[in-house]
């Protein structure tokens, strides 16, 4: 498989974000490509080197980026193996999209659709009908899923075109709005244990001429924001994954392709206060806003009636060059939502959108203390974050 730019990025411009690779090389354009090639009507091919396969499985490990399994080849020797061609396999990094967090990354998983369409466009958002911030992992406060999200799911299209479609996780997610909107369609199977989704999503890839399979494990993600991706609990969780991973791919019938991917990497954030700016102690970065939002490495600034254009001078003077720091339509203009915006999501991202390239984070300890205890974080477009694996297995 070729080696797109993101592979060895070259030195950052100071005043320019490294856009996600929209269109073909981002997590909404794998499951597009892999139905195309199924023969799904309305879909093409937008991951050229992707060969077709009649059963396809995406193996989503929450919170595992591309440089994680690169810089531990002794705790995942299997996935690490998978990183070059190597096992009957390839890989190459792909993009998360902005931002590089669970919802935003599920969603567009999912749908197929850049953040700017599906409209997650971070942790939290303003729903401008409401006027109040959504936490779009959590679904509080309660917003109707399917205005939210109006598209229909790959999933749902693929079955609806004959292919045999299965989502294989925990039992928690079956009915949650997140799952609802971005990953139904086929049959959802509940299964507890690690082991016992990687043997059911085999047996179910394997009970179509055309299948498409979606497993997924999260714990990987959990350690890393509560221990860091430095610690003994983080190692051993990579440990446990790739022995999944390999289970898994031992199990793959004929005709089948394994793709093992991620939603976003993650960065330790050390406690001081260089690396932790706190907006609830920063009177400058409060000034004429009225909500924020996103996370910590990913920030949406609501400014209350006529501020923008202030809040935005101020947080570009306060944060200088450890973030990128945008108004709304320069965002937007940028690609970093994707190449279009629906109409329903334009009033979902902030004022001002900041995006951390250096080690820091926006903490917000009244408004979010768990959120602003966590060693690990995500959210923005530095390559530790936004490259995810896409590490392919073919029977």
């Amino acid at each position: 498989m070729a080696q797109p730019a993101w592979q060895d990025p070259e030195p950052l411009a100071l005043d320019t974000a490294p856009v996600p690779e929209y269109g073909t090389g981002s997590l909404a354009d794998l499951l597009p490509t892999l139905v195309a090639g199924q023969g799904v009507p309305g879909f093409e091919p937008r991951i050229a080197e992707l060969a077709p396969a009649d059963r396809n499985c995406v193996f989503l490990i929450d919170g595992l980026g591309w440089e994680q399994i690169k810089a531990h080849p002794d705790e995942a020797p299997y996935l690490h193996a998978l990183l070059a061609t190597s096992r009957g396999g390839t890989g190459r990094p792909i993009t998360a999209g902005f931002p590089a967090t669970t919802a935003t990354s599920l969603a567009s998983v999912g749908t197929g659709l850049a953040p700017g369409e599906h409209g997650l466009p971070g942790y939290t958002a303003r729903n401008p009908d409401s006027g109040a911030l959504m936490n779009q992992l959590r679904w509080k406060p309660w917003t109707d899923p399917h205005t939210w999200q109006p598209h229909p799911t790959v999933f749902q299209l693929a079955d609806r075109a004959g292919v045999h479609t299965a989502q294989v996780s925990s039992p928690d997610f079956e009915h949650t709005p997140l799952t609802k909107v971005a990953l139904s369609g086929g049959t959802f199977r509940g299964r507890l244990s690690g082991e016992e989704r990687m043997d059911l999503a085999a047996e179910q890839l394997a009970a179509g001429d055309r299948s498409l399979v979606y497993t997924y494990y999260s714990d990987v993600d959990g350690k890393g924001h509560r221990f860091g991706v430095d610690s003994d609990a983080w190692r051993g969780q990579l440990m446990y994954v790739d022995r999944l991973a390999q289970r898994l791919a031992e199990q793959l019938p004929p005709r089948a392709a394994l793709y093992v991917t991620a939603d976003h990497g993650m960065i330790d954030i050390p406690f001081d206060e260089q690396s932790r700016i706190d907006f609830d102690e920063d009177w400058e970065l409060r000034a004429g806003v009225a909500l924020l939002g996103g996370e910590g490495r990913a920030r949406h600034v609501y400014a209350v009636p006529g501020a923008a254009p202030d809040v935005l001078t101020c947080w570009r003077e306060v944060l200088g060059e450890q973030f990128w720091v945008a108004g709304r339509d320069e965002a937007i203009a940028a690609g970093w939502f994707g190449p279009r915006i629906d109409e329903r999501v334009y009033g979902r991202i902030g004022d001002v959108v900041a995006a951390a390239r250096d080690d820091v984070v926006i903490t917000a300890s009244q408004r979010e203390p768990h959120e602003s205890l966590m060693v690990g974080n995500h959210g923005s477009m530095t390559p530790v974050e936004q490259l995810v694996p896409l590490l392919e297995v073919r029977s």
